[in-house]
């Protein structure tokens, strides 16, 4: 992504992430345990995000592309616990599909 970060970090390791979506917005939950609050940077994209952060001598680092563009001045994290959590609000709302009945 080239929106992401001046630099890359190498050496990293990705932290797990979970990514979920409704009709209105992704919901991220990203492992980061040990990792202090004001070490960790979170970037924000219109189709994508970064996180990078650092415990003791370990870096952690990743990027993740989206299908959707999000409203970057809607989006809101909280820190907890070793948990990330990031909600990612769509610029656009999905409107439902049309279901298929499988044969």
């Amino acid at each position: 992504m080239n929106d992401c970060f001046d630099e890359p970090i190498e050496n990293a390791t990705l932290p797990c992430m979970c990514i979920t979506n409704d009709l209105e917005k992704y919901n991220a939950q990203v492992e980061l345990p040990g990792v202090k609050k004001e070490d960790i940077e979170l970037e924000v994209m219109d189709n994508g995000l970064c996180i990078r952060g650092k415990k003791g001598e370990n870096k952690i680092s990743g990027c993740w592309m989206l299908n959707h563009q999000i409203n970057k001045g809607s989006v809101k994290a909280n820190y907890e616990s070793g948990l990330l959590e990031i909600e990612m609000p769509f610029k656009k709302p999905l409107k439902g599909g049309r279901k298929v009945k499988i044969q």
